[in-house]
């Protein structure tokens, strides 16, 4: 199986010069936990998750207003193709220990894949349970 039948095609991505109260408005509205952040003409620059926003923005106490998603994204995140197969991109996942993954086509961003996805899927069971507890671990450590 690969990517691209389990991947969600509704991407919502951001640029990185808008605002990380935006990105906690786009992130609440579309009930997800990462935005692509992306180039006007849809080329992936980075990510910024819901975590990013808390750990970068709120507990730094900056100005969620007058901070720039560019200066609180994770940069070079990791990707998938859409014909990858999906138990590789788990492994990615796993690997990095990274609960959702951008999926790239020639620069752009195309879908997003989630282990929310792959649990759907059925199939690929002990691939996110692994991947889940290897997140779990390195959150629990100090």
């Amino acid at each position: 199986m690969q990517v691209r039948d389990v991947m969600n095609q509704n991407v919502v991505t951001i640029e990185p010069g808008e605002s990380a109260a935006l990105a906690a408005r786009l992130l609440s509205r579309h009930n997800v936990g990462a935005l692509p952040v992306c180039s006007a003409k849809g080329v992936l620059q980075g990510i910024v998750s819901d975590r990013d926003i808390v750990l970068r923005c709120v507990a730094a106490e900056e100005d969620p207003q007058d901070l720039r998603v560019g200066t609180i994204m994770t940069r070079y995140p990791a990707a998938a193709a859409p014909d990858d197969d999906v138990r590789q991109a788990a492994q990615l996942m796993s690997a990095r220990q990274i609960r959702r993954l951008p999926v790239v086509e020639q620069g752009k961003v195309v879908g997003m894949l989630s282990l929310g996805d792959l649990a759907k899927c059925g199939r690929y069971e002990m691939e996110v349970s692994r991947a889940l507890t290897e997140i779990s671990e390195n959150v629990r450590q100090p």
